[in-house]
């Protein structure tokens, strides 16, 4: 039994218990191929929801600024501006007239972080028209960079 201590032992074939290198870099290849797919698709989208947004916010104002009309009779004048909507302006003929916490509760800045524009009159013969100048802040543009109005699409 002496001579069995001595004998070399078989061990067993060592076990792959782990990924290869290679296939652990097939595998990140296809996880960020997967997400530039995904955030090419969903990256827009996201700008979309921006123009949504302004649309809505321009549809409140047009409609805080009917109220304002109905009220006292006519709309803010292009010196006043939205802020008329906020807190009365100076030398209103009415003030009791003016609605008690104003018409808005707060004057957001369109989703680029840009003050939304009032012009009196408006175009296209409207009494006024109230519009974002788009992700780039600046008249006219294109795409993104386009103006926001609530009657264009």
């Amino acid at each position: 039994m002496d001579s069995d201590r001595h004998k070399p032992r078989d061990f067993p074939a060592p076990r792959s218990n782990g990924f290869s290198l290679v296939e652990l870099m097939v595998v990140l290849f296809i996880m960020a191929l997967l997400a530039a797919v995904v955030a090419y698709n969903v990256i827009p989208v996201g700008d979309k929801a921006k123009v949504v947004a302004a649309r809505a916010d321009i549809a409140t104002l047009d409609q805080s600024l009917e109220m304002y009309r109905l009220d006292l009779g006519a709309y803010p004048s292009q010196a006043e501006g939205l802020a008329a909507l906020r807190k009365p302006p100076a030398g209103l003929a009415d003030p009791q007239a003016y609605r008690t916490g104003g018409y808005v509760k707060d004057l957001p800045d369109d989703p680029w972080g840009h003050p939304y524009q009032y012009r009196v009159p408006g175009d296209d013969g409207h009494p006024f028209e109230v519009y974002s100048l788009g992700a780039d802040g600046q008249p006219g543009g294109e795409g993104l960079d386009a103006d926001v109005m609530a009657k264009k699409d």
